[in-house]
Order: structure tokens, then sequence, then C-alpha cells
């Protein structure tokens, strides 16, 4: 054997691997492995707190558009442009008024829509929320069912911020 021959055989025996092998040794399958489980417990925290965070804007702009849609229900009755009913002081008798839209009055065949359609709670699945009448208490949980003042999301969990959803 040469002395070239022998240095390199001397350089991959120091490596770890006889000349002409392929693959990696069990130590660094180990470390590679070590590594993708350090990385992983770390991403799915993130993950998770992401997603939250999404459904929980997805949420505020749900109950942005519905108290907006109200706002602009109760903007139109004091206005004189749509018909007040008695005991709504304004405000609409449920939520199906602002997507179904209410006559102008005045005009024919002039409807007046305030929403396209009622929005899915993200915390819940579902498009049912919590409402409030204008008479009810602002704290309270059940509706008076006398007219919709402001809605909130039927969920129980608590806000990143550490606010729980139906006080949003």
């Amino acid at each position: 054997m040469s002395v070239r021959s022998s240095q390199h055989l001397l350089a991959a025996l120091r490596r770890g691997r006889a000349r002409g092998q392929k693959g990696f040794t069990l130590v660094e399958l180990v470390m590679v492995a070590a590594v993708i489980t350090i990385m992983a417990a770390i991403a799915i925290p993130a993950v998770r707190f992401a997603a939250k965070r999404t459904k929980e804007a997805e949420l505020h702009a749900a109950l942005r558009s519905m108290r907006y849609a109200i706002d602009d229900y109760k903007r139109y009755s004091d206005a004189g442009l749509i018909p007040v009913d008695l005991g709504t002081e304004g405000y609409p008798k449920d939520l199906d008024v602002l997507v179904e839209g209410i006559d102008l009055v005045g005009q024919i065949d002039k409807k007046a829509k305030f929403l396209r359609r009622i929005p899915t709670d993200p915390m819940t699945g579902k498009a049912e929320w919590g409402l409030r009448s204008f008479n009810d208490d602002p704290d309270s949980d059940s509706w008076g069912g006398e007219n919709v003042y402001d809605v909130y999301s039927l969920s129980e969990g608590v806000g990143l911020n550490g606010v729980p959803y139906r006080d949003w």
C-alpha cells in the first residue's frame, strides 16, 4: 500500500467510515432525530397560537360587521327612512331583519339590506349569537326579545388577552 492511499484510508477511518462506504452512522441519525424533535416541540405551540389568533381576528370582524349593521339600521330608523315597530326603539327585532332587508319609507320596491348573511361564530362554528336588547342589562345573558341592541359570542372560551369571548 502506498503512503498516499494509507493517508486516505486513515482520514476515512477518522471520519467514522471506511473507504467506499455510504450512509449515515447511528450517532448522526440520533442527532438528526433529536434536532427534529426539538424543532417540532417549538413549532406545534406556535402553530396553535397562530390558529387561535386567526380565529380571534375572524371573531372581531364578525362582531364588528354585525354591530355596524345594527348601528346602520338604527341610523336609518332615526332618520325616518325605515318604519319603526313599537317597542323596538328603532333597533332591529332580530338579526334576520338585517339580512332580509326592510322596505324604505316612501319608495316602492326598494329595500335596505344591512348584512349579506349572518356570520358564523368562529369559536363555536355556528351562526348563533347571544343577543342583548336595548332594555337588557349590559352584562345580561338572557335576551329580552324586544329588539337587538348588541351581539356577543356564545363561546365559553377565553381569548389570548385573558378576556372571555362573550365579553368582546
